[in-house]
C-alpha cells in the first residue's frame, strides 16, 4: 500500500482492489432484456480486429544478450513501464482478481480488453457506444462475483442516452438503469461497488450546471443505485452540482468512495464516508489539471491528470481532510493519463489517453505501470 513520511510516497505491499438521499424522478429504466443494438460504430474505427499491433524490427542475431525486447502486450514499444499499447483511446481500467492483470475500456470502440505483463492485449467483451461529445465506453467495474459470473458493469452512450449495462464475454449487453441525460458534452461517467449491493453512478453535466443542480434531472449528480436486480427501486441521490465526470475509487480499508469531477471554475476531489448521505469536498485546484479516474488505498488517494500529463497523490487523515498538498508524480513520462488502479504489487497501473491529442507516441494509446517511491514516479 502507499504510506506517507513527511512529503515523500513509498509503496509497501499489495493492495486489495474492493469490493441518501433524495429519490429522482424521471424517464429511467433499468435491467431489461438484452439491449437492442446501439447506432454502429463509425467504420474508421476497427472493431473487427484486436489492438492495432506494430511488426517489431527483427532482432540482431549480433546483439549481446540481455538487450531490452519488446513484450508481446507491448507491440514493439520497449518504454519502461509498458504493459499494453497501440490501443485505441482509453476510457477506464479496473484491476481483475489477483490484481496482476486488468480490464481496460476504449472509450470509441466499444471494447473491453485484458492486459498483464508479457502477454498480448486479447478483447474481453465489447458493448456499441455512441462516442460524441466525450461519450462512449467511460467507466467499468467488474460484478461483487466476478471470479463466478463473470460480469462487468459498463457506463455507456448510446444515439439516445446514457445508461450502466452489464456485459459477459460472448454476450450482448443487458440494461441496467438507462435515460441519463445526454448532451453535446458533458457525456462521460463513470461507475464504482461501494459494497455488494451499492453500485455507485457518476454521471456527467451533459455540459449544463442548471441540470447538475436541478434535483429533478439526473445529470451531474452521485447516485447509489441499492441492487443490479430486475424490479429494483430507483437510485437515490447522494450529491448533486457534479460537473464533468472524473471517476469513483473505493478506499479497500476505509470503506470511503472518493469522487473526482471537473466544475466550471475548479477540479475537486470529493469523500462519501460509508454510511454518509452526501459527497464533502475535500481538495479542489484551481489550475484545472484534469482531474480523471483515481485509486485510492489506505487514505492514500492518486488521481490522474490529462492536462498536467502527471498522476497526483493527495494524503488524508480521518474523515478525508487532506493532509499537506498534492504531490505530483510520474510528470511527462507517458503523456496524459486517464485512469488509474492498484496492482497486487502496490505499483499504480494507469491508461492514457494521448491518442487524439497531437503528441501521441506511435503506441498510444498505452497501460503503463508506475512505481510510486521517493516522492516520484518511477519507471519499473
Amino acid at each position: 500500500m502507499l504510506a506517507a513520511v513527511g512529503n515523500q510516497f513509498f509503496v509497501k505491499g499489495a493492495v486489495a482492489i474492493a469490493a441518501t438521499s433524495l429519490l429522482l424522478t424521471g424517464c429511467a429504466r433499468y435491467d431489461q432484456p438484452t439491449s437492442a443494438p446501439f447506432a454502429p460504430v463509425p467504420e474508421q474505427i476497427p472493431m473487427e480486429s484486436g489492438p492495432r499491433t506494430p511488426t517489431p524490427e527483427p532482432q540482431d542475431p549480433n546483439q549481446p544478450p540481455g538487450e531490452p525486447q519488446p513484450l508481446p502486450g507491448a507491440c514493439g514499444d520497449l518504454t519502461p513501464g509498458v504493459i499494453a499499447g497501440c490501443l485505441d483511446t482509453t476510457g477506464d481500467l479496473v484491476m481483475l482478481p489477483g490484481g496482476e492483470s486488468a480490464l481496460v475500456a476504449e472509450r470509441l470502440t466499444g471494447r473491453i480488453l485484458r492486459v498483464s505483463p508479457g502477454a498480448e492485449t486479447t478483447e474481453y467483451a465489447r458493448v456499441p457506444v455512441e462516442p460524441a461529445g466525450d461519450g462512449g465506453l467511460t467507466g467499468i467495474a467488474l460484478s461483487p462475483t466476478f471470479e463466478e459470473d463473470q460480469l462487468v458493469f459498463a457506463y455507456i452512450t448510446t444515439p439516445s442516452d446514457n445508461r450502466v449495462v452489464r456485459v459477459a464475454p460472448g454476450d450482448s449487453p443487458k440494461e441496467i438503469f438507462t435515460g441519463i441525460p445526454k448532451g453535446p458534452t458533458g457525456n462521460a461517467g463513470a461507475i464504482a461497488f461501494a459494497a455488494p449491493d451499492q453500485l455507485m453512478i457518476l454521471t456527467g453535466d451533459t455540459g449544463n450546471p442548471a441540470a447538475a443542480n436541478d434535483p429533478g434531472s439526473m445529470a451531474g449528480k452521485l447516485l447509489r443505485l441499492n441492487s443490479t436486480e430486475s424490479g429494483a427501486p430507483a437510485p437515490q441521490q447522494v450529491s448533486a452540482g457534479m460537473g464533468s465526470a472524473g471517476g469513483l475509487c473505493l478506499d479497500p480499508q476505509s470503506g470511503s468512495m472518493w469522487v473526482t469531477d471537473r466544475a466550471p471554475t475548479m477540479d475537486r476531489l470529493q469523500i462519501v464516508v460509508p454510511d454518509g448521505t452526501s459527497a464533502t469536498q475535500v481538495w479542489t485546484w484551481a489550475d484545472q489539471p484534469g482531474v480523471g479516474g483515481c485509486a485510492a488505498a489506505a487514505e492514500t488517494v492518486v488521481v490522474a491528470l490529462d492536462g498536467a500529463k502527471a498522476l497526483s497523490v493527495v494524503v488524508s487523515g480521518s474523515g478525508g481532510a487532506v493532509l499537506g498538498d498534492p504531490q505530483l508524480i510520474a510528470q511527462d513520462l507517458y503523456g496524459s493519463y486517464g485512469a488509474a488502479a492498484f496492482a497486487a504489487d502496490g505499483t499504480v497501473w494507469v491508461a492514457t489517453v494521448n491518442k487524439s491529442g497531437p503528441e501521441a507516441a506511435p503506441t498510444d494509446d498505452r497501460v503503463v505501470r508506475i512505481e510510486v517511491t521517493s516522492g516520484v514516479g518511477g519507471l519499473v
